[in-house]
């Protein structure tokens, strides 16, 4: 698995290194020579190389790499953004083995720069930036190319948000492990192509300091993903139902029915109303159709323990119906999915949906969008919290459980943003629930099937692509994860 770190996390594992008897300076000393061999990697030397070094320790950082980078023949200036008195501890020492001129920064002396090394703030940054930062910022975005010390400056590291302004950075190097704000958005787009290096902290650390943060690939949930079996049938891959809306907004629960079929589910039911029976069935093949009307008529639908799981949301309209469905479907023993109009349903009444949740031992997902989600939550304070804290879908969708662990996808294409995405996305959830798929793992596999099944596809993606490009998914999961004989079936 791939953790990803919080600011937090990060100064935990620095401080537990140095508890552990690594000193700081060599820590400094090992990310600054990182970030010269990435410079040195692909610039030649004699290059004129300008690093703009902060107060703190990126800025140490800064002086290291400066340092490194003249010993190997590069034409070297520093500009400090502050007084050269402020430099303690660590980033005073390495500033102090720089031999070279330190000068006050000032945007025009980034002029003449081939390369420019950002080493200001790092991911410590929890304020707006201003003044004379803000302007080398400015400055260092109209330079050639940007290598960035740990994290573009003005970007926050545990977020991934724009503190006022911010680098954008050809490349990141980082230390030890990526930061959550390297993959949350607009984060991930102000970081460029993101080096991990190892400074010496040990990965032991990882144990002390419980990070519950990773990125979302197959490594994370490949343990509990059903791959199928010689011998395997249809009835032991679960049983997905769909509710779908009225007769003039019934494609959302048919796209929906895709993705869970796709997804692995044995067998998918649409749970239509009697209105819309008739375009359900013209419009489905291996999906099948039963009349369900109203809430009363869903609850007995799935009283039959071989229905596991269920979605509603996708078309379902809003209003006190869909409230009455989504309650009915809470009180059944099965995995639940709600996405779409399912939670905008409940944006008057947050906490008898709260209340219905958690009155229940079955997985229950969520799959809000960001409007969605504004809906439901009123009372979140989004300006407070990152999206990993609030675990909204979009690019860089975040998978969250209620135990505190978090997965970040970073492998949705922009073209997946395209109508009825979300819905096929509902549906590979709850087949994925319906394949017995614990619920975190469940959202996690499905958010990454999805992903790829649009990188797959390529430009020019609508919904309806998405089921049809995952054979070619699976197949490239499979042989990772090692489990599927030719002669398997279901």
């Amino acid at each position: 698995m791939i953790e990803l770190l919080t600011t937090a996390e990060m100064g935990e594992a620095d401080r537990l290194a140095i508890a552990g008897g690594i000193a700081g300076i060599d820590l400094m000393e090992n990310a600054g020579r990182a970030v010269a061999d990435a410079v040195a990697a692909r610039n030649p030397a004699g290059a004129r190389v300008v690093a703009v070094a902060g107060p703190g320790n990126n800025g140490g950082d800064g002086f290291v790499a400066a340092r490194v980078l003249a010993e190997r023949g590069y034409r070297l200036r520093v500009l400090l953004v502050g007084e050269t008195g402020r430099l303690k501890g660590d980033a005073g020492q390495a500033a102090s083995r720089w031999t070279g001129q330190t000068e006050p920064a000032t945007p025009a002396a980034l002029a003449a720069a081939d390369v420019v090394i950002d080493a200001l703030f790092g991911a410590g940054l929890d304020r707006p930036v201003q003044g004379l930062a803000r302007a080398m910022i400015a400055a260092m975005n109209a330079a050639p190319c940007v290598y960035a010390v740990d994290l573009p400056s003005g970007i926050n590291g545990t977020s991934g948000a724009v503190m006022g302004l911010a680098v954008e950075a050809a490349h990141t190097v980082t230390f030890f492990r990526r930061k959550t704000g390297h993959v949350l958005l607009p984060g991930r787009l102000h970081s460029g192509n993101v080096t991990v290096a190892g400074i010496g902290i040990p990965s032991s650390v990882l144990e002390r300091i419980a990070a519950r943060t990773w990125i979302n690939d197959p490594r994370l949930w490949g343990e509990r993903f059903p791959l199928p079996r010689a011998g395997g049938h249809k009835y032991a891959r679960g049983h997905a139902v769909v509710v779908s809306g009225p007769a003039f907004s019934t494609g959302a629960a048919r796209l929906a029915a895709r993705g869970a079929l796709r997804a692995g589910a044995g067998l998918v039911t649409i749970a239509s109303p009697c209105e819309a029976l008739a375009v359900n069935a013209t419009a489905s093949l291996a999906v099948m159709v039963r009349p369900v009307d109203g809430a009363h008529e869903l609850a007995a639908f799935l009283a039959d323990p071989r229905r596991n799981a269920v979605i509603l949301g996708p078309g379902a309209g809003v209003g006190k119906d869909t409230r009455d469905l989504v309650l009915a479907a809470l009180a059944a023993h099965g995995a639940v999915v709600l996405d779409a109009d399912a939670l905008t349903s409940f944006a008057d009444e947050p906490e008898v949906l709260t209340a219905a949740i958690g009155e229940r031992s079955p997985t229950t997902v969520l799959t809000p969008h960001e409007g969605e989600f504004a809906r439901l939550f009123k009372g979140v304070d989004e300006d407070a919290l990152s999206k990993l804290e609030r675990a909204r879908k979009g690019a860089d969708t975040v998978v969250a459980a209620p135990d505190g662990r978090a997965a970040i996808a970073d492998n949705a294409p922009p073209w997946l943003a395209t109508a009825g995405s979300g819905d096929v996305l509902a549906g590979m959830v709850a087949g994925c629930l319906a394949q017995g798929m614990p619920g975190f793992e469940a959202a996690a596999a499905a958010v990454w099937l999805h992903g790829e099944a649009a990188a797959e596809f390529g430009p020019g993606l609508i919904a309806e692509d998405l089921p049809e490009a995952m054979p070619k998914v699976y197949r490239r999961l499979f042989g990772t994860l090692g489990g599927v004989s030719s002669n398997s079936h279901s």
